[in-house]
């Protein structure tokens, strides 16, 4: 079960407002970076919410990786998104890949500042993994 789990919030997003506010053209961005940085997406759900008082509807979009998966929530009245990529390194070490897909996705965002986390999951205390 040892992996790898990265999260990112980005801040003053600069990129066009389509990609916070629409479910069908993130989830298609989505779906290019996972396979451009050879991941298997073997299921996805894309959402976009309703406008409230706050301003415009959000988006989620999930994507169920063979190697775990990936969820981007966007804030559009806030200019924010979140980003989680999990992959569990089952076989093969695919932390790579999913620096490569965090990294994607947000160039695509644009944002202003992007405070980034990485999780090393799956470890035991006092142990060492390869």
């Amino acid at each position: 079960m040892q992996g790898l789990h990265l999260t990112a919030d980005l801040h003053r997003c600069r990129c066009a407002s389509a990609w916070l506010l629409d479910a069908t053209l993130l989830g298609v961005a989505c779906r290019d970076a996972v396979q451009a940085v050879g991941l298997q997406a073997v299921g996805e759900l894309f959402h976009t919410f309703p406008a409230t008082a706050q301003g415009p509807g959000g988006v989620t979009a999930t994507i169920l990786l063979a190697e775990s998966h990936l969820c981007v929530h966007t804030w559009p009245e806030q200019s924010a998104v979140t980003l989680d990529v999990y992959v569990c390194n089952f076989g093969a070490d695919h932390s790579a890949k999913a620096q490569g897909l965090i990294d994607a996705l947000i160039a695509l965002f644009m944002p202003a500042q992007v405070q980034r986390n990485a999780l090393q999951r799956g470890t035991i205390p006092g142990t060492t993994h390869t």
